[in-house]
Order: C-alpha cells, then sequence, then structure tokens
C-alpha cells in the first residue's frame, strides 16, 4: 500500500519497495519505512502486470493517489473483490499475502525466493506466519525413491 509512481520502473519491470502504510488510528494513514533492511527491496514487475499499470505523479500513491488509501477505503476495496469474486471468506491484505507466498512456494519449492520475496529476514518467517499447506494429498515417497534413482525396478 506504499508502493508510490517514483518505486515503480516500467522500462525495466521493477518494483522498488521503500516504505510501507500502517492505519493506527483507522482512517489516518501513517506512512513508514519497512520494518527491517531487508524488507527495502526490489521486485521484478511480471510483463503480464506491468500492461495495467500506466504511470503517475511520480509522489503520488499508486493506489490513493496523492495519499495512500484509508482504512476504509481499503476494507471496501477488499469486500468489493470478495463480492465479485463471490469468495466466501474474508478477504484481508494478509491474505492476499499469504495466497501469493503459498502459490509461489508451490511452484517453485524454493523458499528462500518466497522469503526474499516476501522481505522476511528469515525464511522460518516466511514458513511460520505465510506459507501454507494445501489440502492436498500427496505422494511424498515417489519424489524421494526419484532423487535416489529408484524408478525403475
Amino acid at each position: 500500500m506504499g508502493l508510490q509512481w517514483q518505486d515503480v520502473d516500467l522500462k525495466r519491470g521493477l518494483l522498488h519497495i521503500e516504505r510501507a502504510v500502517t492505519h493506527p488510528t483507522r482512517n489516518e494513514p501513517h506512512i513508514k519505512p519497512p520494518k527491517t533492511l531487508v524488507s527495502r527491496r526490489t521486485l521484478h514487475l511480471a510483463p503480464q502486470i506491468a500492461c495495467y499499470l500506466t504511470g503517475g505523479v511520480p509522489s503520488h500513491f499508486v493506489l490513493g493517489g496523492e495519499t495512500p488509501l484509508t482504512y476504509t477505503q481499503t476494507v471496501k476495496m477488499y469486500r468489493r473483490i470478495q463480492r465479485e469474486t463471490q469468495f466466501a471468506e474474508k478477504i484481508s491484505p494478509r491474505r492476499f499475502r499469504t495466497t501469493v507466498l503459498t502459490d509461489l512456494y508451490d511452484t517453485t519449492r524454493d523458499i528462500k525466493l518466497a522469503q526474499m520475496s516476501a522481505g522476511h529476514t528469515t525464511a522460518a518467517m516466511t514458513l511460520k506466519h505465510y506459507v501454507r499447506g494445501r489440502n492436498e494429498e500427496k505422494n511424498t515417497a515417489l519424489p524421494v525413491a526419484n532423487l535416489y534413482g529408484l524408478t525403475d525396478y
């Protein structure tokens, strides 16, 4: 929520995470630096997403304009997304973050990549708070057998 247009490099496809926005008093957004040095990071912007970004005034926020979205505006946005997607459970920034990090980990099996994307200091933090197991039954024996070359017997 703290992303400003000056942090978006559309030519190079990069997002520079430089600030965070919190709402300690609900509708008075507080702009601050990220929690840790690792949280300040540069992320690649996928071309499939970049095409939706048109740029704006460098000091303006990508979501909100001159000022970041208020708590109420953020809640209304998530309720609209929930309604339009017909998602049964509550949607929140943390829910989006958990979903994306879990999808990233499930796809790559690279916890360090998920950690870096989240801006966490440790992989343990990413695993503990954001990467969730899916309710899918997986064959755990087959990958081990493949690892040791036991597939042809």
